[in-house]
């Protein structure tokens, strides 16, 4: 993007600010400056009056001028083609030095003297704006033969190149480079006066209707033009038009693109005679595409699609008569997602639309036929024809003490609420110290808070905010969530430390093999299962677990020992979080001490594995018809039943060509690892006591447990059953040995108190009608 200091001149009163304040203002308020350099014509070119013109007699191609600078004529030998009497032209005279280098001096040329050169926009350091000399006129200031050209403004001058960010296309244009000065250096914008139509003039309804749809994603406003000959583009728009690589060959693209480039707005032209006969109503269509592109059409001939490109059938020429005007503008989001559907692209025309063109038609148009007013035998039909949408623009509320904290310095209440206005912000004020905020039409990129807060740091300056040193304050982020993560990964890190291999398997499953199993299915069916196998949702780890387990034994796998931790359904569809096991063969690999005969895997094997996983736990009996009715148990934790244990049926083993096998499956909700509370320990010396007691043949010592807990002995320790005997002594009596321990946190026990409570506990035990050995 190209600016000049005169150019932004036209919009800002700049005359007291250096080109470096500029440029380090655009950089601290984000646009970023490539380079800045100076336009300058060089000294002793001053301005020029051709007063004659003879054809030189020794060359075909040269010139004699008679050229009047003020205080002298000099008389100078030209070869541009485009010379004559009376043209003002730039006169290098003697002892100048051109930009490539050249000092001009008197010379002859064919034997005739030389006193000067009359020079081209090129050769005084400028681009290339016509072949031959450059003609100067009043566009550039009031001509006075003898002046230096550098005097001119647009001679002495300051080039400032910036490069935009994507998200900026608002500053893609003299008019938004200078809005966001004007909030920097806290100066005034001078928007062009709206236009003041003229009178006896047609207006643009006998010669233009619109037909338009509802909802387009754009504004449009149309201006009729008849041209009575062809227009000139005057030397400063020539100029400045070069400067940017947008001057053509066409008078009025060339007035369309000074005007976009000055304000941002898009403009097309469409040549009204080249597409209705004469004296007919022109009527332009509007219809919105499905892309949410428009297409501008007459008939059924298409003219553009609004910001993608014009048809070039439809564009004027030099001999156009009438021509029909129109600014657009069309939402960036709806260009983004409509312009891979178009071979067809005006690459500068996307390049500005994609990123967002200003919405102001009316100041564009209002400076465009500014320009045109200037023009002689120029017709501008009164009024317009417009379409307006009421787009809501989405509301933003802030809090200055948001913006502070965001910013991490507070910042002054009205300061904020100026450079927001300042930058084309709405803003209204409500309760509670809330404002909200809608973000002018050409800022789409403005969202939240945080894109507000980087437009008050743009202006107020980066440099401006004073530094703090950084705060590292961690919150806390343990949750639920968090803690049952830990929780399941310390349970698969026990389980691989104990030699399980986890496998993974689908949430789906096999119903027919469920049901064989003994477990229920979920009530809703899988409507469209991904395979017959699998038909659905699983109520068991086991299934899957199983299969696996036959696959490594017909694999020839010794010892299988896999888990899984996962997801499982109950009836009612509600999801559950289980964790299974399984080991199946041999206890442990064949080695010197178990002589290369290694045992099978015993339940007192399975049960210690669980216990190095989940810890300590108890048994009672249980009930499944998956498991052998002689080895299996519920596991109770703090008296609430987690899962089941036990030697899978021997009648499943044989279906599934298995060895000896165990499985145990555990619901891992009903499994929370509670924090340990560190408990007071006792420095004096625990003292011990041992019982036989004979029992029956199946009696059941949770009963003789429950019994002594139930007593509530303070000094008693733990008791634990150590020894069980049978010979044909005892017949149908079991010896079971239980150990006691018991301990005083405060002194050394006295037998009494030991005997006191071995006392109560041998009442208790002929209570349940049992007897010493």
């Amino acid at each position: 993007m190209i600016i000049t200091k005169s150019w932004l001149n036209d919009w800002l009163e700049l005359e007291e600010i250096s080109s470096d304040k500029i440029a380090k203002t655009l950089n601290s308020i984000g646009i970023e400056v490539d380079r800045v350099g100076a336009l300058k014509a060089p000294d002793k070119v001053v301005v020029g009056y051709v007063k004659e013109k003879i054809k030189h007699e020794n060359s075909d191609k040269l010139s004699i001028c008679q050229v009047d600078i003020g205080n002298e004529t000099l008389q100078i030998v030209c070869g541009a083609a485009n010379v004559d009497a009376g043209q003002f032209v730039a006169v290098a005279t003697k002892g100048a030095i051109m930009s490539n280098g050249m000092e001009i001096k008197e010379a002859k040329l064919r034997g005739v003297d030389s006193c000067g050169m009359l020079c081209s926009s090129l050769e005084l350091g400028f681009e290339k704006i016509n072949e031959g000399i450059m003609l100067l006129d009043e566009s550039i200031g009031k001509l006075e033969l003898g002046r230096s050209l550098n005097t001119y403004e647009i001679f002495n001058d300051e080039l400032i190149e910036v490069e935009l960010t994507p998200n900026r296309g608002d500053c893609l244009s003299i008019y938004g480079i200078a809005r966001d000065l004007a909030a920097a250096l806290n100066l005034n914008l001078k928007e062009p006066k709206p236009f003041k139509e003229s009178e006896n003039v047609l207006g643009i309804g006998r010669i233009l209707r619109l037909a338009a749809e509802k909802e387009l994603n754009g504004l449009y406003n149309y201006r009729a033009i008849g041209l009575k000959e062809e227009i000139q583009t005057n030397l400063l728009l020539s100029l400045r038009l070069a400067q940017i690589e947008g001057l053509g060959k066409n008078s009025i693209e060339n007035l369309l693109n000074y005007a976009t480039h000055s304000t941002g707005v898009l403009f097309n032209a469409y040549d009204l005679s080249s597409f209705s006969e004469k004296d007919e109503e022109f009527t332009i269509n509007l219809s919105k595409q499905v892309h949410g592109e428009t297409k501008v059409s007459y008939k059924d001939k298409l003219l553009s699609f609004s910001g993608i490109f014009q048809n070039n059938e439809s564009r004027c020429k030099d001999d156009s008569k009438i021509i029909i005007i129109e600014a657009n503008y069309t939402d960036p989001l709806v260009i983004a997602d409509a312009k891979i559907y178009h071979k067809d692209q005006d690459e500068k025309m996307l390049y500005r639309s994609f990123r967002g063109s200003e919405p102001k038609l009316n100041l564009g148009m209002d400076f465009l036929l500014g320009i045109f007013k200037q023009i002689p035998n120029l017709v501008i039909y009164s009024s317009s024809q417009q379409i307006l949408t009421d787009k809501e623009l989405p509301i933003i509320p802030i809090s200055i003490e948001g913006i502070s904290d965001i910013i991490g310095q507070n910042v002054d209440k009205d300061e904020v609420l100026k450079i927001l206005k300042k930058l084309g912000f709405e803003l209204i004020l409500s309760g509670e110290g809330l404002i909200n905020v809608k973000a002018p039409l050409h800022r789409p990129d403005i969202k939240n808070l945080s894109d507000i807060c980087e437009e008050v740091v743009r202006i107020i300056g980066i440099d401006n905010i004073a530094s703090k040193g950084l705060e590292f304050i961690e919150k806390n982020r343990l949750n639920s969530a968090y803690k049952n993560y830990i929780e399941f990964l310390n349970l698969r890190k026990r389980a691989v430390a104990s030699g399980y291999f986890e496998s993974l398997h689908y949430v789906l499953d096999n119903g027919e093999e469920l049901k064989r199993l003994g477990f229920d299915s979920v009530k809703l069916k899988l409507i469209n299962p991904i395979t017959a196998e699998l038909n659905t949702l699983r109520t068991t780890l086991l299934n899957h677990l199983l299969n696996a387990a036959s696959l490594n034994a017909k694999n020839s796998k010794k010892i299988i020992k896999l888990f899984e931790l996962g997801a499982v359904f109950n009836v009612n569809n509600q999801e559950l979080n289980h964790i299974a096991f399984i080991h199946s063969g041999l206890k442990e690999e064949a080695k010197i001490s178990n002589k290369a005969k290694p045992e099978s895997v015993q339940f007192y094997d399975f049960l210690l594995d669980i216990k190095n996983i989940i810890g300590d736990f108890k048994l009672k009996s249980s009930k499944y018809n998956i498991l052998s009715p002689y080895e299996q148990a519920d596991i109770y934790l703090s008296d609430i039943k987690v899962g089941f244990i036990g030697r899978l049926h021997l009648k499943i083993e044989n279906e599934r060509d298995l060895p000896k096998t165990y499985i145990c499956e555990l619901d891992l909700d009903l499994i929370r690892q509670d924090f340990k509370i560190a408990k007071p320990y006792s420095k004096f010396p625990a003292i011990t006591r041992d019982l036989s007691v004979l029992i029956p043949k199946g009696f059941e010592y949770n009963q003789i447990k429950n019994c002594i807990e139930e007593l509530n002995l303070e000094i008693l320790e733990n008791f634990r059953l150590v020894d069980i005997y049978n010979d044909e002594n005892l017949k149908e009596f079991y010896s079971i040995t239980i150990s006691f321990s018991f301990r005083d946190i405060n002194k050394t026990l006295e037998d009494n108190q030991v005997n006191e409570c071995m006392d109560k506990i041998l009442n208790t035990l002929k209570n349940l009608g049992l007897d010493l050995r």
